[in-house]
């Protein structure tokens, strides 16, 4: 018959509890002691029962794996306080050539919007007005670019439509009647200029 998993909460009943207390008390210091003489690790296992009675085992001394705890302890929060100092003082760096970097591009926004150059030397100012020069080159050179699909695409609609609307002269029948109109026009043109 297989046994169900047991409920991991507290045991109600005073006598059943420390009965299963003593069992499992016995079966973790047992656990300990082999684990020390299996794997010759130092252990220390102290366990206090419900009515405060200290049950202990040490495979040397359990003060002397309590200090080595304790000092292990205290060297690895300094370890941890030392990597957490070199983290704040690496943010610190990091912070300050940051501030660094957004000054000096701030200013550099404010002489090309043409405010503080007073202090600007000559060859600043060359330097300034090349850099203005090349970037209207750049801003004109896009502009025209978009002006060139807009007209590309105009023409395109404008093809479409004249297309459609030869398509249309065709279903009403009217390409002859048009054509009269236009050698009219022409000829009106032609008068104009003669005069």
């Amino acid at each position: 018959m297989v046994r169900g998993k047991a409920q991991m909460k507290r045991i109600e009943n005073d006598s059943s509890r420390q009965v299963t207390f003593s069992k499992r008390r016995n079966g973790l210091l047992k656990k300990a002691f082999e684990l020390s003489v299996l794997c010759d690790a130092e252990v220390a296992l102290i366990i206090f029962s419900p009515t405060g009675k200290l049950y202990e085992f040490a495979s040397s001394s359990t003060t002397k794996t309590i200090g080595r705890y304790q000092r292990h302890m205290k060297e690895l929060q300094g370890a941890r306080n030392q990597v957490s100092e070199e983290n704040m003082l690496h943010f610190k760096e990091e912070a300050a050539a940051l501030e660094k970097k957004i000054k000096c591009l701030e200013a550099s926004k404010r002489k090309l919007l043409g405010e503080a150059l007073e202090g600007c030397s000559i060859e600043e100012l060359q330097q300034l007005e090349n850099q203005l020069d090349k970037s209207l080159s750049s801003i004109r050179a896009r502009k025209n670019s978009l002006f060139m699909e807009r007209i590309a695409k105009l023409h395109e609609a404008e093809k479409i439509l004249l297309e459609e609307n030869a398509r249309l002269k065709d279903e009403l029948g009217m390409p002859a009647l048009l054509q009269r109109e236009e050698e009219e026009d022409d000829d009106e043109d032609m008068e104009e200029v003669e005069t």
